[in-house]
């Protein structure tokens, strides 16, 4: 019979139960695996101890909470996977200590001469992917401001009116560009870009999406869509259309599933304001997001996919597009109790939209001929959610003249038509 290994409960952490890699001990005494305890702080925004529920102390300079390395900790659990290795544990590495304000902002003086820049670019990238607490120290030193400049810099490359006259200014703003998306930025950090310049690095986003390679254009929507969740509702509502041209370009060119879902996502953000639909529709997007759906198989996708193109079905040029395309109002049926009661819900919501504003005699019996209506009523006899079975009933009986004798209805379906009355 095999030997149980026995772990300490003082080698596991208080939040994941698991085994601990960096010890570090907070304000109120109770010590947690580094890891843990900064994804609570920061990627949650917590300010409290999880076990005791006290403010935690910050500290001044860094304006950070204080997370102390308890070596004490760190040693016995190093020397108990030393003792268990023959049960294939193994040692733990002494994990780097955390950065320092300090340091950062020398990396940040160093970049002063143009040719130690993209070496200073490269030391913080390696310094923001080591923990969540550098990534916080780095945001505070200031890097957010100079990580800004460099990438706004190339807005007037064509004039040659750089502050670093040397030929890796691209090279500098491909890693600026990465830097600020894997900091993780705060809102307050997100704000700062919003406002650098007078919108100045927003331009800058514009211009890599349209002209920066694969990595620059999926981390510039990355940003973009991060921005969007904190800039106020005017720089949203008068956001340029050369954005949503870009960002429809983005979906047709399908980078990668992370850039397709981010550019969805920035997309259903922008275009809750009115005038951001119409600029959407004029780009192209209705019928990028009916081709998308014609291949998509995975539930998450359609359902963005239908969120957005529900939204964008809410102004008249929206429905417009939907209806010319050949295979618009199929396809938004077809996904109809095929993906979740979500897709339900927005699927049939575009349905009604059109159905209240657009149906056309032709609609009408477009609707009737390719099984819009058949769907409808099976909506109504099946589990598709309760908001799907009161808009499909809406609209069957909203053209209730047109179809509810119909012999395209198969029987067993026809038989659970609303009555108008």
């Amino acid at each position: 019979m095999d030997e149980e290994i026995e772990v300490s409960p003082f080698f596991l952490c208080p939040i994941s139960l698991q085994l601990m890699k960096d010890p570090v001990t907070v304000s109120t005494g109770i010590t947690y695996d580094r890891e843990a305890i900064e994804k609570w702080l920061f990627s949650s925004q917590n300010k409290t101890c999880p076990v005791t529920k006290q403010q935690l102390t910050h500290d001044d300079d860094d304006d950070l909470i204080i997370l102390t390395p308890n070596h004490t900790l760190r040693r016995l659990i190093q020397a108990w996977c030393s003792i268990n290795t023959s049960y294939g544990i193994q040692r733990i590495p002494t994990p780097k200590p955390p950065t320092t304000k300090t340091l950062i902002e020398k990396h940040l003086k160093a970049s002063d001469s143009p040719h130690l820049l993209i070496q200073s670019l490269k030391n913080l990238k390696t310094i923001a992917s080591e923990s969540e607490t550098n990534r916080r120290c780095i945001e505070s030193a200031g890097a957010v401001e100079f990580l800004a400049s460099i990438v706004t810099k190339n807005n007037t490359n064509s004039s040659c009116s750089t502050e670093f006259a040397f030929d890796d200014d691209d090279d500098a703003e491909d890693e600026a560009i990465y830097i600020l998306y894997n900091l993780h930025l705060t809102e307050q950090g997100l704000i700062t870009l919003i406002n650098f310049k007078n919108g100045e690095f927003l331009d800058s986003l514009l211009r890599l999406l349209q002209k920066g390679n694969y990595d620059s254009r999926t981390y510039s929507v990355f940003l973009l869509k991060s921005m969007s969740k904190v800039a106020e509702p005017t720089k949203l509502a008068n956001l340029k259309t050369e954005f949503f041209f870009e960002l429809v370009q983005l979906l047709k060119d399908q980078i990668s599933k992370k850039a397709s879902k981010a550019t969805l996502e920035t997309l259903i953000q922008l275009v809750e304001f009115g005038r951001n639909r119409i600029r959407a529709v004029e780009s192209g997007c209705v019928t990028v997001l009916i081709e998308l759906l014609l291949d998509c198989k995975e539930r998450k996708p359609c359902e963005m996919i239908l969120v957005l193109l529900e939204m964008l079905c809410q102004c008249a040029d929206g429905r417009l597009e939907l209806l010319k395309h050949g295979c618009g109002l199929a396809i938004v049926s077809k996904k109809i109790l095929r993906v979740s009661t979500l897709a339900n819900d927005r699927a049939v919501r575009i349905l009604l939209s059109v159905s209240r504003f657009s149906a056309t005699h032709l609609v009408v019996q477009e609707m009737l001929q390719i099984g819009v209506v058949a769907k409808l009523c099976l909506v109504l006899q099946v589990d598709s959610g309760n908001k799907a079975k009161e808009k499909a009933r809406e609209i069957l009986k909203l053209h209730a003249k047109s179809w509810s004798n119909s012999h395209c209805i198969p029987f067993n379906l026809l038989a659970s038509y609303p009555s108008s009355g």
